[in-house]
C-alpha cells in the first residue's frame, strides 16, 4: 500500500493507541514531537482505584489516562505531586490515586471528558495530546471458547485460555477527535502494552476500525520484551497480528518493531529489529531506544 511521505522529520504526525504502561512509555519517548504526537487511550479499566470510581460514580475509566499524563510530566511542580499522589493507610480513600479523583472531579465539572483531560494537560504542561477512545462507560466483554460471555477486563485477564472473540459493551462511538487523529496520521502505533486488555479496546470501535481500515499511514506493532500473563500470554504473534488486522477491517499492518528476528511472521511484514529494552529492566523499553526506532521507521520509504 502507498503510505503518506513524511518530508520533514519534525512534522509527523504520530497516532499511538494502547493503555497504560505501555502508552504512556511510548508517548514519553516521543515527548519532543509536542503536539503532533496523539495517544489514544483505552478506558475500559474496571480494576483498582479506577475500577472503584467508576462503581461509585459511574463514566469512563481515568485510570490508563492518568498513567500516561503521569509519564509525560517534564518538569516537577506541586501540581505534579498532587497528581501523582496516592492515598495510604485505612478507610475508603486507601489505594485511590488523587490524579484520578481530580480526572473524575474535572469530568463532573466539564462538558466532556476530553475538556477535562485538556485542563490537566495545560496545569501540567503536557504538550502531546491525550484523547480517550470513548467518552460513554463501557467494558471490555470476551466470549469464550465454549459460548460463555464475561465481562469486565479484570475478568478478562483472569481467563484460562485465549477468548474466541472481545467487544465492547455497549456499542459506544469513539471520540471524534480521536478518529480525525487517526485520519490524518503519517504513523500509528499498536502498543506495547496488555494485548487483549489495552492494545485491542480502542480497535473493538466502529469508527476507529474505520478510520484504520483506510488509513494511508504507516501502521506498525510494537512488540512487549516478556510475555504477558493469562491469556493473551498463550497467544502466538502472528496470531496477535490476526487479531489486529480483523479488528481494522482487514487492514494489514505494515510494519513489526521488535527486538529480535521473529521467524515465525509471514514474509509480508517488515521487521525492525532494534535494541529496545531498559539498561535495568530487560522487560521495560527504553525511551531513547524507541524514540530512535520510531525515528526510523518514520523515515523509511
Amino acid at each position: 500500500m502507498t503510505h503518506t511521505t513524511v518530508k520533514n522529520i519534525t512534522e509527523a504526525k504520530i497516532v499511538a493507541i494502547g493503555g497504560g504502561h505501555g502508552l504512556g512509555r511510548m508517548l514519553s519517548a516521543l515527548s519532543e514531537y509536542g503536539e503532533n504526537v496523539t495517544g489514544i487511550v483505552t478506558t475500559t479499566d474496571n480494576g483498582g482505584s479506577t475500577g472503584r470510581i467508576r462503581a461509585c460514580q459511574g463514566g469512563i475509566a481515568w485510570g490508563d489516562t492518568r498513567n500516561c499524563i503521569n509519564q509525560l510530566i517534564t518538569e516537577p511542580s506541586v501540581g505534579s505531586m498532587i497528581f501523582e499522589y496516592r492515598f495510604r493507610g485505612n478507610g475508603e480513600l486507601n489505594g485511590h490515586n488523587l490524579g484520578n479523583l481530580m480526572l473524575k472531579a474535572l469530568d463532573n465539572l466539564s462538558v466532556r471528558p476530553l475538556e477535562a483531560i485538556n485542563l490537566i494537560r495545560d496545569m501540567l504542561k503536557v504538550r502531546p495530546h491525550i484523547i480517550p477512545m470513548t467518552e460513554h462507560p463501557a467494558d471490555l466483554s470476551a466470549m469464550t471458547t465454549g459460548g460463555e460471555v464475561i465481562c469486565g477486563e479484570t475478568s478478562v485477564d483472569e481467563l484460562a485460555d485465549i477468548p474466541q472473540r472481545l467487544y465492547i459493551e455497549p456499542a459506544v462511538p469513539a471520540t471524534k477527535e480521536a478518529v480525525v487523529a487517526i485520519q490524518q496520521a503519517d504513523i500509528i502505533l499498536l502498543g506495547p502494552g496488555s494485548f487483549l486488555t489495552s492494545v485491542m479496546p480502542p480497535l473493538l470501535l466502529k469508527e476507529i476500525e474505520q478510520a484504520l481500515k483506510k488509513s494511508q499511514a504507516r501502521i506498525v506493532f510494537v512488540t512487549n520484551l516478556d510475555k504477558e500473563h493469562g491469556p493473551a500470554g498463550m497467544m502466538s504473534l502472528p496470531q496477535m497480528l490476526n487479531w489486529c488486522e480483523r479488528s481494522m477491517g482487514g487492514r494489514q499492518i505494515d510494519t513489526v518493531l521488535t527486538d529480535k528476528k521473529r521467524e515465525e511472521l509471514d514474509e509480508k511484514y517488515n521487521q525492525h529489529i532494534t535494541s529496545l529494552a531498559s539498561n535495568n529492566h530487560q522487560w521495560r523499553h527504553d525511551r531513547e531506544k524507541l524514540k530512535q526506532a520510531i525515528h526510523g521507521i518514520i523515515m523509511t520509504r
